[in-house]
C-alpha cells in the first residue's frame, strides 16, 4: 500500500516555527518531485513549495518564499518543509504530495499521490 503521511504540525504564535515531515512507504518516491500543498476553510489548495529528486530545482509560492525551505532525505523517504516567521495567513491543512514524472509542479491535480493533511494554526 503506498502511503504519505504527514507530521509536524500543531498550534504555534506569529512568529514561531514549525517542521513539517512527510514520509512515505509502499514505493520508492527518491524519484519523484514532492510538493507541499496547504487549504485553508473555504479555500482552493494552493501550492506551497515543490523539490525534484536531484534538489536541482526548488519551487516556492511567492507567499513563502524567504520563510519556508523544503528539502528531501530520498535516504528516507521523506520530504520536509521547515516553516519560519510563520503568520496568521499560514492557518491551513498542509499536504505534501509526489509526482512521479515531472509536469507542472504548481497544480494539485498534476500530482500522483498525496498524504492526508497535517492541520497547521498560527495564532496571532
Amino acid at each position: 500500500q503506498v502511503q504519505l503521511v504527514e507530521s509536524g504540525g500543531g498550534l504555534v504564535q506569529a512568529g514561531g516555527s514549525l517542521r513539517l515531515s512527510c514520509a512515505g512507504s509502499g514505493r520508492t518516491f527518491s524519484r519523484d518531485v514532492m510538493g507541499w500543498f496547504r487549504q485553508a476553510p473555504g479555500k482552493e489548495r494552493e501550492f506551497v513549495a515543490a523539490i525534484t529528486w536531484s534538489n536541482n530545482n526548488i519551487y516556492y509560492a511567492h507567499s513563502v518564499k524567504g520563510r519556508f525551505t523544503i528539502s528531501r532525505d530520498n535516504a528516507k523517504n521523506t520530504v520536509f518543509l521547515q516553516m519560519n516567521s510563520l503568520k496568521p495567513e499560514d492557518t491551513a491543512v498542509y499536504y505534501c504530495a509526489a509526482q512521479v514524472v515531472f509536469k507542472q509542479v504548481l497544480r494539485p491535480e498534476e500530482y500522483d499521490y498525496w498524504g492526508q493533511g497535517t492541520q497547521v494554526t498560527v495564532s496571532s
